[in-house]
């Protein structure tokens, strides 16, 4: 390709631990990457609430644990919080109603990825209160929030319902069998990492980070940032990412095919940028989260 990194190539033609496949957000990697992004971009007060709730086996590293919600979805424990990954929509009406979708199957509300993202950012906000008789466990409000946010970037977590996101729509990667919510989840990434990284997340990262820092991305990051209330602002990543799943995910699939490279070239920059916006609205959320001004506080309580 001449010297030119892959991922700005593929924009520009373009745009001129195991689960269950399907159960995941992004794939381990897609939300490593996420949260990457997120701490890097953290003010120092910020960083350091996040290094003083991670366990010290992680050595202050956010992205070693944001898949654990993943991992524990399904231990009895943390059970409850499985409805917490996904939206349903009504199919085919292609967009989002908070009151209307946030649920989970026996219709209890705000069980869906929108009400965890209130939920775990209301807790987080009494962390300034002390250590001291807490009401919440911190870390554990700290790694749902980062995994959420990573989950609500995910265009197919915020799918039809009869198919279930795209679970239940079966075909063919190139050369393998898959579902389309897979093919976002991971496959995606996977094809990326495979054809253009040598399976290097790392070198993956360095083309994401440098398409907003002063690339193709860079004079959209301010909007990307844009939120008047953090408990309002993820009913908007919700709607973003069903209004792509409809334009991206599901157009012109059919059950049974081979999606293979006009799938992937054309889909492979939705899905890296909403790494980059999922990353980068964490940072904003966790900055004015442990920001020491009372000024998000009282309006987000």
């Amino acid at each position: 390709m001449g010297g030119l990194c892959p991922l700005k190539f593929v924009l520009f033609v373009s745009l001129a631990s195991v689960l269950v496949p399907g159960a995941w957000g992004w794939s381990k990697e897609g939300h490593i990457m996420t949260c990457r992004i997120a701490q890097s971009l953290l003010e120092p007060d910020a960083a350091h609430a996040v290094e003083n709730l991670l366990p010290q086996h992680v050595n202050g590293d956010l992205s070693a644990l944001c898949v654990w919600p993943d991992q524990v979805r399904h231990w009895y424990r943390y059970r409850w919080t499985s409805p917490l990954h996904f939206i349903d929509t009504p199919d085919d009406a292609c967009t989002y109603e908070f009151s209307r979708d946030c649920h989970d199957t026996h219709g209890k509300k705000n069980m869906c990825i929108v009400g965890a993202i209130r939920n775990f950012t209301s807790q987080l906000l009494h962390y300034r209160e002390g250590s001291s008789d807490r009401r919440h466990n911190m870390t554990e409000a700290l790694l749902f929030l980062s995994h959420f946010m990573g989950d609500v970037h995910q265009p197919m977590h915020v799918g039809f319902t009869s198919d279930e996101g795209g679970n239940t729509i079966e075909l063919r990667w190139f050369r393998h069998k898959s579902n389309l919510h897979h093919v976002w989840d991971r496959e995606i990434i996977l094809t990326a990492l495979a054809d253009y990284y040598d399976k290097d997340t790392e070198l993956l990262l360095q083309d994401i980070v440098a398409n907003f820092t002063d690339g193709v991305w860079h004079d959209d990051v301010s909007s990307w940032k844009d939120c008047d209330n953090l408990m309002k602002c993820p009913n908007k990543y919700a709607t973003e990412s069903i209004n792509m799943a409809c334009k991206w995910g599901y157009k012109g699939v059919t059950p049974g095919e081979t999606l293979a490279d006009d799938y992937f070239n054309s889909r492979m920059p939705i899905v890296m940028k909403r790494i980059a916006q999922g990353g980068i609205r964490l940072a904003m959320f966790l900055n004015r989260i442990f920001s020491d001004s009372d000024e998000e506080f009282a309006a987000a309580t």
